[in-house]
Order: structure tokens, then C-alpha cells, then sequence
């Protein structure tokens, strides 16, 4: 399935000609609010047929602001039906659905390109060239050029 999240995502990008999350959002008649929603970071809901993000207020402005918004936008594409919830364990598990949505997320975030052109350098170097977490590194799936 992996390599499925990746080609939903370069066809994503590809049509719409941009990997911003927040522009994807209102290519793809995504809804996302800016809200306090206490210890839950980020979530996907489908409420009458609109698909919609509420992204926690405390994370705006922070590294895992894009992360999550992608990770929520992930949902939309690839769970639409399924209401989805982001806590901070959500990057860790083992649930089908949110690793689909966290490969979803690295693939849009952190394109091939960024490898591609720095051979040598190691996932950790790579996450803080693209300025992401090393976690969110073994989400993406290189394809061979």
C-alpha cells in the first residue's frame, strides 16, 4: 500500500502543482479550522458529505503544524469515510489506516528530489535539511530513478 500512497500523492501533486497541505486543501474542497481541541493535535472528519480539519491551536507555527495537517489531509484522500484522530502516540502506531496517513504526509512533505541531490547524506540529515522530524523519514518511499 505504501507505494499506492505515494503515487495518490505524486498524482496530487502533479495536478495541482504544489505540495503546500494548506493549498491541497483548497484544491481538494478540504475545510480546515484552526482551533482548541485540548489534547488531540490534529483530526479528519467527514460531516454531510464535506470533507473537514480541525488542527490544534497549539501547534501552529511549530515543525508538526505541516506534518499534521498533511497527515489529516492523507485521511481525506485516502480514509475519506473514516472519522481519524492525531495524538501524539499517532506517529508510532501500528494502525493501518494512520500509517497510510503518516506515509501520505512524508511523501508530500519531503519530496525524492531532497535524496536524490544529497546522496551522502544519512535520514537524520536528510529530516533536518527538509526540516521535519528523523520519524517522519521512515514513512518515505524511495522510488529508483
Amino acid at each position: 500500500m505504501k507505494q499506492d500512497v505515494k503515487t495518490i500523492v505524486d498524482n496530487l501533486t502533479s495536478k495541482y502543482g504544489t505540495r503546500n497541505p494548506y493549498e491541497l486543501c483548497d484544491y481538494t474542497n478540504t475545510i480546515y479550522q484552526i482551533c482548541d481541541i485540548g489534547d488531540v493535535l490534529g483530526c479528519y472528519l467527514l460531516i454531510k458529505r464535506q470533507k473537514c480539519i480541525m488542527l490544534n491551536q497549539k501547534i501552529i507555527g511549530t515543525p508538526m503544524e505541516k506534518f499534521i495537517l498533511s497527515h489529516e489531509l492523507g485521511h481525506s484522500q485516502l480514509h475519506r469515510k473514516n472519522d481519524c484522530y492525531f495524538y501524539g502516540s499517532t506517529l508510532f502506531s501500528k494502525l493501518k489506516e494512520e500509517n497510510e496517513a503518516n506515509t501520505f504526509a512524508a511523501e508530500l512533505l519531503i519530496p525524492d528530489s531532497i535524496i536524490y541531490e544529497n546522496p551522502g547524506m544519512t535520514k537524520s540529515q536528510i529530516a533536518r535539511l527538509a526540516g521535519y522530524d528523523e520519524k517522519i523519514m521512515e514513512f518515505k518511499v524511495l522510488r529508483k530513478k
